[in-house]
């Protein structure tokens, strides 16, 4: 969205916008659009919805475009040569990791789950493989203690504007260059599953609350508590805690520990099996943990 709404105040002229298409969502399962498609039709852009980008019916509507440069940010899809022949300026693509690391579909989360405490952003050129074309710059950014996935993408989408407007004023200045990738370094985010944010209880505390961070506010890290999913939005990692791991080893509303492989998750912020999302003071009062007893 940032990247869009630069594109369009800075005047550059917009030939179309090109989003997935909507999707089915909420109790009565209604087509919703994605913001993009909603922000683009609100400033009079013509918006394409392709089921694929593949689809020949759709690479003739780019061809006859005629466009000078295609410019991808989170499109979820990767693009076919036939698309990628199309702008003879190239095809830009935005990315969330400093390349070569965390090529993939889910850079913030991998860099968050890991540890890091830097990321960034990086302008490439769009290539068959995938997120292995060459970079034309980068911009770095700091993993904060309490960022979580949906803190870090905002501030890293607003990066990747300032990257793309910084891209195009070099391009009309002719002073853009392109660095190839070392391919040997690269590591790979692939798509998260269900599994993935999954909390593994064995595991030391900051990684189990990196996996908290990681996966909010979506999909939600969760464990199994009394036979049903009990999703954790906010934790902290403490020390000093013996025990088998995923034991409750103190209910106290404002010290609610279960244990790790090393150290212990203070648990801040939860939410039942079908229920809304609750401070564990509430949590505490309305389900009346027991010590000793086992998240899974």
């Amino acid at each position: 969205m940032p990247a869009l709404e630069r594109l369009h105040s800075e005047g550059y002229p917009l030939l179309a916008v090109v989003s997935q298409p909507p999707k089915p969502a909420g109790r009565g399962m209604r087509l919703h659009r994605t913001p993009v498609h909603e922000r683009a039709e609100s400033l009079g852009l013509t918006v394409l919805t392709p089921a694929r980008a593949r689809d020949p019916e759709f690479i003739e509507q780019a061809r006859a475009l005629a466009p000078d440069l295609l410019v991808l940010a989170s499109y979820g899809k990767i693009l076919p040569p036939s698309l990628l022949a199309i702008a003879p300026l190239g095809n830009w693509n935005l990315h969330a990791s400093l390349l070569p690391k965390h090529r993939g579909a889910s850079p913030i989360q991998y860099a968050i789950l890991n540890g890091e405490t830097e990321t960034g952003v990086t302008l490439m050129e769009m290539v068959a493989e995938m997120d292995a074309g060459d970079i034309y710059l980068q911009a770095r950014e700091p993993i904060l203690p309490d960022d979580d996935y949906g803190r870090l993408e905002s501030r890293l989408a607003e990066r990747a504007a300032e990257l793309l407007m910084e891209g195009l004023q070099r391009l009309q200045a002719g002073t853009l260059t392109r660095t190839p990738q070392d391919h040997a370094a690269a590591t790979y985010a692939p798509l998260i599953t269900k599994e993935d944010a999954h909390i593994r209880w064995a595991e030391p505390a900051a990684r189990c609350r990196n996996r908290v961070r990681a996966f909010s506010p979506k999909p939600g890290a969760y464990t199994l508590w009394r036979g049903k999913v009990l999703k954790i939005w906010k934790a902290e990692a403490v020390p000093d805690a013996s025990d088998d791991a995923g034991t409750i080893l103190s209910v106290d509303p404002d010290n609610f520990l279960v244990a790790c492989g090393q150290g212990a998750l203070r648990l801040l912020e939860v939410q039942p099996e079908s229920r809304p999302r609750m401070a564990i003071r509430a949590f505490v009062n309305g389900y009346r943990p027991q010590v000793g007893e086992r998240m899974e």
